[in-house]
Parts: structure tokens; sequence; C-alpha cells
């Protein structure tokens, strides 16, 4: 499909009004990322001039104490359920392995 030069003549009047559209936008996004920008400052310069709200530490000491009984525990937990896994790994290799008595007792030099 060929342009015509009707087509060229109403592109080239309609350009300018494109370039205005695609500037106008450009524009935009920059001063919608500046007023993002300045928004964000404000928030923060807020937050640092703001007085902030301690932190809830429970019940103090002795929350601190129950958490090292729960590793305790879980530790002792998890130290006897690896001699578990470790007993029934040894019951299954054993159970695996046919050993010959005679094996590693007689060399055979005959040729």
């Amino acid at each position: 499909m060929a342009i015509q030069p009707i087509d060229l003549q109403t592109l080239f009047t309609q350009m300018e009004k494109v370039g205005k559209t695609l500037g106008a936008q450009r524009e935009g996004y920059a001063i919608q990322q500046a007023l993002q920008g300045a928004q964000m400052e404000r928030k923060t310069e807020e937050h640092i001039q703001s007085v902030n709200k301690p932190q809830d530490t429970g019940e103090g000491v002795d929350k601190a104490g129950d958490r090292r009984e729960q590793k305790h525990e879980q530790a002792k937990g998890e130290k006897k359920a690896r001699e578990g896994d470790e007993g029934a790994e040894a019951e299954i290799e054993s159970a695996l392995v046919i050993r010959d008595l005679s094996l590693g007792r007689t060399i055979d030099i005959s040729l």
C-alpha cells in the first residue's frame, strides 16, 4: 500500500499537534516524579521530627528465659531424632550387606 501525497499533506499538518502532545506528556512525567520525590522527602522529614512509639518489650526478662528453655528443649528433641535416625540407618545397612566370613582370609596364588 503506497502513501498518497494527500496523506503526507495531512500528516505534516498534524505533526505540530503530535509534537506538542508528546512534549506535554514528557513534562507531565517529570512534574509527577518531582512531586512524588517531594512528598517522600516530606514524609521522611516528618518521621524524623516525630516522636516514635517505644517498642513493646512484653514481659522482659521472663520472656527471654522462656525462649532459652524452648531452644534447649528443641535441641534435645533434635538430638533424639538424629539418634533414632542413625540407629534406623545402621539397621537398614546391616540388613542389606551380605557378609562372607571367609572373605579376605585366604590368598589365591594360582595362575
